[in-house]
């Protein structure tokens, strides 16, 4: 049986603007960055922020179809109520860009960093940050008004969990130069699993959200949704209830402020059991990826037949998936895979407009630059990208739109 895509279905890669761009100065990472013990420097990153041109190409020659990248807040807004024409400017010729080479861009306001000033003012919990996250959205509209798919923002549910991990880190006494950084993203023997998000601050997230969309949906006419991490957590036998709160507090909160929106991003790698003691750490052997995630390319269509029943049957777009691995080949073999349980929810009647991989490019991986996900290696000293055979295999796959 041939899986029957919808028109125009969406087969690309996607990028975050500080994990690529390089020397985001004003953010609070390249704070961190500075500051915390443990943490390496984005520094130049990959220096996407000047040879974006080369890598839409890249995306494009392959056969892909769609390209998703940020535009960075802290750029745009350096100081409060100070806009930079120059930045907008500057986002608005990636746009360009992408559909010259036949991309469609699908592009995210908010991807994990603020602009420092936000967060001295108090970050997402301060008085502020609702009328100042307005202002920034406004502020973009005015680059947006032909793009066709937004994300307001990346993984708001990841976000919580950074801002309940920072008010942990600052309330210990020790100075700020002696506290342990905890990484969001690579897991371990030490930390095997992330805390619970504060659910005041998924509330608080999901009314920017909410702002942010009425603002878009006045002044542009792009499909508006935001993406979600997506663990694809599975009951063992007797532990249902204890799945359905803790999954409550990391995903349902932010699929159910989505049932209003034209569709929900999706972003899944890996998944794992609930028993009666909560999530049951990543088991470390032979098949542990780079960022000590299980190998399970069934995640995908676990997640997507969730958020599919959570949110009551929005459009979904998968705006993440991928794999942490120094082999492609690998890379190939969890992707296929996870094409095929995609496929599989397809034919089962649910409705998903798109796989974009992540990511693009091997990129800083918040804090290290270890793991590597990307389609295309980058040599760090002379910037040089290197198109892995995994570009090539799911360009071949986005021409023939099946596996």
């Amino acid at each position: 049986m041939t899986t029957r895509l919808v028109p125009g279905f969406l087969w690309g890669a996607s990028t975050a603007p500080h994990q690529v761009e390089g020397n985001n100065l004003n953010s609070d990472w390249w704070a961190s960055e500075q500051l915390l013990p443990g943490m390496e420097l984005s520094g130049d990153a990959v220096d996407s922020y000047h040879r974006y041109a080369e890598d839409m190409r890249l995306l494009a020659d392959a056969g892909l179809t769609a390209y998703r990248f940020g535009i960075e807040w802290a750029r745009i807004e350096p100081i409060p109520g100070e806009f930079s024409r120059a930045e907008l400017a500057h986002y608005r010729r990636m746009i360009d860009t992408a559909r010259q080479l036949g991309l469609e861009p699908v592009v995210t306001l908010h991807h994990f960093t603020n602009p420092k000033w936000f967060v001295d003012e108090g970050g997402w919990m301060g008085e502020r940050a609702i009328e100042r996250f307005q202002a920034y959205i406004r502020a973009a509209t005015s680059i947006l008004d032909d793009v066709t798919w937004v994300c307001t923002m990346n993984e708001p549910n990841m976000l919580a969990i950074m801002v309940t991990m920072s008010r942990l880190v600052q309330a210990t006494d020790a100075p700020a130069s002696t506290k342990e950084w905890m990484s969001p993203t690579v897991e371990g023997a030490a930390r095997p699993v992330l805390p619970n998000p504060d659910p005041q601050i998924g509330r608080r997230l999901a009314e920017a959200h909410h702002a942010a969309r009425d603002i878009l949906k006045k002044h542009t006419d792009a499909a508006v949704g935001w993406t979600v991490a997506c663990q694809a957590l599975t009951p063992t036998p007797g532990n249902e209830e204890i799945l359905r709160e803790l999954r409550y507090v990391r995903e349902d909160l932010y699929l159910e402020a989505a049932r209003e929106d034209d569709f929900i991003g999706v972003q899944s790698y890996s998944s794992q059991p609930v028993d009666e003691n909560g999530i049951v750490p990543h088991p470390q052997g032979p098949d542990t990826t780079l960022t000590g995630n299980a190998y399970r390319p069934d995640a995908i269509g676990i997640a997507v037949r969730h958020v599919w029943e959570a949110t009551g049957g929005i459009p979904i777009l998968v705006t993440e998936n991928g794999i942490a691995t120094a082999d492609d080949e690998r890379r190939i073999a969890y992707t296929k895979e996870a094409i095929g349980h995609l496929f599989a929810a397809i034919d089962d009647g649910i409705d998903i407009r798109g796989y974009l991989h992540w990511s693009a490019l091997d990129n800083f991986e918040w804090g290290h630059w270890e793991p590597t996900f990307g389609l295309v290696a980058v040599d760090r000293e002379t910037f040089e990208r290197h198109p892995k055979p995994s570009l090539a295999w799911l360009g071949e796959v986005a021409r023939r739109g099946r596996l």
